[in-house]
């Protein structure tokens, strides 16, 4: 084998572990919340106070009348608390509304004043806010979510 096959060989190598790594890395922080990862629980309590608290609530308690549409049309922002519908909803999915926004995840179809994070938040610091909210679920909750999680997966099989 001449030098330059062998490196075109290591190189297309490097590039095919790259890509392997980049989608079980991709695969891992997309396979879930973590509630009772302490480090990064603190990181979403961090996250959620500097970009989430002004409309959610500081105690996750969302904003009054969350499911009546304002003036402007809009729904306000709901509790992410057990009174809201966030633990309805697979971590899959929350982290893609919480990643691109409602608007984009719809295709445009719905208004919500609830921007994409993708350009101010790293995925780990979505899944961190994330795991920081299913943190203050009771346990119940926890447990009827973590169920819904593994039903979404099997469907997805």
């Amino acid at each position: 084998m001449t030098r330059g096959r062998l490196l075109t060989f290591f190189f297309l190598l490097l590039v095919f572990v790259s890509a392997g790594l980049l989608v079980v890395n991709l695969a891992d922080t997309s396979n879930g919340l973590r509630p009772d990862d302490r480090p990064l629980v603190l990181l979403g309590h961090q996250v959620y106070a500097k970009h989430c608290a002004s409309c959610h609530g500081k105690n996750l308690e969302g904003q009054p009348n969350w499911r009546q549409r304002g003036p402007d049309g809009l729904l306000p922002a709901p509790p992410h608390d057990v009174t809201g519908h966030t633990w309805h909803h697979p971590d899959e999915q929350l982290i893609r509304l919480t990643k691109l926004g409602p608007a984009k995840v719809s295709g445009g179809t719905y208004r919500s004043a609830m921007p994409g994070y993708e350009n101010m938040l790293s995925d780990e610091e979505i899944i961190a806010v994330l795991s920081y909210i299913k943190s203050r679920w009771p346990a119940s909750i926890r447990a009827r979510h973590d169920d819904l999680n593994r039903r979404f997966a099997e469907e997805k099989r």
